[in-house]
């Protein structure tokens, strides 16, 4: 549900919640200010408990998103070097195959590029992931071709090795881009931080003071929230999943390659 919010939709919603809360603690703490005084001390102990619940919530789920944030990075950065590597050993094949295979290497990183920027569960993720398994196919024919018109060349099995690892990298990357913060921990976290700071509200009018300093502490938490949120969307809000190991690493496939394959 929040993964398919833009940007803009979800600080609305974040912000019109914890703030709501805090609107309406207020209007009730005015409200029960002039009824009972004896309310004021338990409402503190209360409140008090509360935002250290949300503090260990919070922490907890900023915890989740730093940790995938990282594993995507780290994902990206080896599919990066996959690639490479298999690109580099696919220049010591002979031909045809070198040359096919060169091609649909340089077609194999523009998909991985357009995964980069494709949200997780639309259908244009759908479509890299599927254009990214048809050339892994027609590659592994090609190895298998290497290898039986060179059985006992150490070109052709080297570059199958590392085509199985630049292969099994794709599963990784797209793992990661799919491990997400649950929507439940999501969840609790707006509606707690919501909560706590319509009791703070709450308090603080019970006492007759205004209510400037709630609002801009609310509106720390929101940022905060908004960070987590962040974080969790690698592709969607204003902390994304740099790309720049691919982006380089197609530059330099537009350079002649610096090996040969076998001369016939």
């Amino acid at each position: 549900m929040f993964f398919r919010l833009s940007t803009w939709e979800l600080w609305l919603i974040v912000a019109g919640l914890v703030l709501g809360f805090v609107a309406l603690g207020y209007l009730a703490g005015w409200v029960l200010r002039r009824q009972a005084d004896t309310l004021r001390e338990p409402v503190g102990i209360v409140q008090g408990a509360f935002f250290a619940l949300v503090g260990l919530i919070l922490a907890f789920g900023l915890t989740l998103a730093i940790g995938r944030y990282d594993a995507r990075r780290a994902a990206v950065v080896d599919d990066a070097n996959a690639i490479g590597t298999t690109y580099l050993r696919a220049q010591t094949l002979a031909e045809p195959m070198r040359s096919r295979s060169l091609r649909l290497l340089r077609q194999y990183t523009d998909a991985s590029l357009a995964l980069s920027h494709a949200v997780p569960t639309t259908p244009g993720f759908t479509r890299a992931i599927a254009q990214e398994d048809v050339l892994q196919r027609r590659l592994w024919g090609l190895a298998g071709n290497a290898l039986t018109a060179a059985p006992q060349d150490s070109a052709p099995r080297l570059y199958v090795e590392t085509l199985n690892e630049m292969i099994d990298q794709q599963t990784v990357r797209v793992a990661a881009l799919n491990n997400r913060i649950p929507n439940a921990v999501l969840a609790l976290e707006v509606f707690g931080a919501a909560f706590a700071f319509g009791l703070l509200a709450l308090y603080t009018a019970m006492h007759g003071r205004g209510a400037t300093t709630v609002v801009l502490a609310g509106g720390l938490v929101t940022v905060l929230l908004l960070v987590i949120f962040d974080l969790d969307r690698p592709t969607r809000g204003l902390i994304r999943v740099p790309d720049a190991p691919l982006v380089a690493l197609r530059a330099s496939m537009e350079l002649p390659p610096a090996a040969h394959g076998p001369s016939t």
